[in-house]
């Protein structure tokens, strides 16, 4: 059996939630903009079908995107025998699908690098273990990660978290801010979750409230707005949320809509926490607002499931991601622990 079709065989064994994985010649995804009603699986036999499907979001999340870069080019090492050229021109269409997320731009970049210092013979097989190296090693952050954030959840915590940061927006576990969720409920922690839907995808309804429920775990679904309420009357004692890209000072760009929840946890006392990998962080990047966010067409938000929800001629505006100030985050889970403040110092020693 081939090292990638252990992996998989290893972790549907594992009972992982896995966003994509490896089938003989080809690649299987759960198309997660069918959620909750349906969890169909696509098959991907090109690197273009990927491709299309980061950009409509049918995968999405950062962890998710950054393994699907792996799997993608894997396929088309495949698909090729192994054309060196082949598999950098996939990698390079990959990259460009979402510019937001480091993750997918990393993993990638780290692959072609790897690709051009092969020589042509044992490229392929060379390759395929790297590949699974790579995933791997995501797999376990995930793991390391839930067992750090976990430390900064109580028993009897109400968690607040945003959009969709869970298993298949990673790697199959938790991904990042419910690898910390799931954890802290696995210990034995009486927690509730408030999940925000997440407009206009509604991320946080389809999916964080789905998988809440697979893993047995408390929740009640609100409105991005009702936040700020919920934690002025005491309610919300935690908010973990989880991340596309953390700059070098420590500010966080995750979905939009995060930044005023930050805003709403300065202001009540309530700690804020956002759940990341070390390789998301972006040590070239000075501080969040240096970052050019990606904006995506308005018809997104002015239709719900297809269906105009606005007057006809009614302009919308959708950036997708925001930025919440370093100076408003008391931690960034990693698997290398919590970093606090002074963010530009700690984070710099994850380099």
């Amino acid at each position: 059996m081939k090292k990638i079709d252990q992996i998989t065989q290893e972790w549907k064994e594992e009972g992982l939630l896995m966003p994509i994985w490896a089938e003989g010649n080809h690649l299987c995804m759960v198309d997660q903009l069918k959620l909750p009603k349906e969890a169909p699986v696509v098959e991907i036999t090109e690197v273009s079908q990927l491709a299309n499907a980061i950009k409509d979001m049918s995968i999405r999340g950062s962890g998710a995107i950054g393994i699907a870069g792996v799997y993608g080019m894997l396929l088309e090492s495949m698909n090729t025998n192994g054309d060196k050229e082949a598999v950098i021109r996939a990698g390079l269409e990959l990259k460009s699908t979402r510019p937001t997320a480091v993750n997918l731009m990393k993993t990638v970049d780290g692959l072609i690098s790897f690709t051009e210092q092969c020589s042509k013979e044992e490229f392929p097989e060379l390759f395929e273990a790297r590949a699974c190296e790579i995933l791997k090693e995501q797999l376990e952050f995930e793991h390391q990660l839930g067992r750090n954030g976990a430390k900064v959840i109580e028993d009897g915590d109400t968690i607040l978290t945003h959009c969709h940061s869970g298993a298949l927006a990673g790697s199959g576990f938790g991904g990042r801010a419910l690898s910390v969720i799931r954890t802290a409920h696995l210990q034995g922690k009486k927690i509730h979750v408030y999940t925000c839907e997440t407009r206009p995808y509604l991320q946080g309804a389809r999916i964080t409230a789905y998988e809440l429920e697979k893993f047995g775990i408390q929740h009640t679904l609100i409105t991005d707005g009702m936040s700020g309420y919920l934690m002025r009357l005491g309610k919300i004692q935690k908010v973990v949320v989880g991340s596309d890209r953390v700059a070098a000072n420590g500010d966080l760009i995750n979905k939009i809509g995060t930044y005023m929840h930050a805003v709403a946890a300065r202001e009540n006392g309530v700690p804020f926490y956002t759940a990341t990998s070390s390789h998301t962080i972006d040590f070239s990047l000075k501080s969040g607002m240096d970052m050019g966010v990606e904006y995506r067409p308005g018809s997104e938000v002015t239709h719900l499931n297809g269906q105009l929800i606005t007057a006809a001629n009614t302009e919308a505006l959708y950036p997708a991601f925001d930025v919440t100030p370093n100076e408003m985050i008391s931690g960034i889970i990693t698997e290398a622990g919590v970093i606090r403040a002074p963010y530009t110092e700690n984070l710099a020693k994850l380099k």
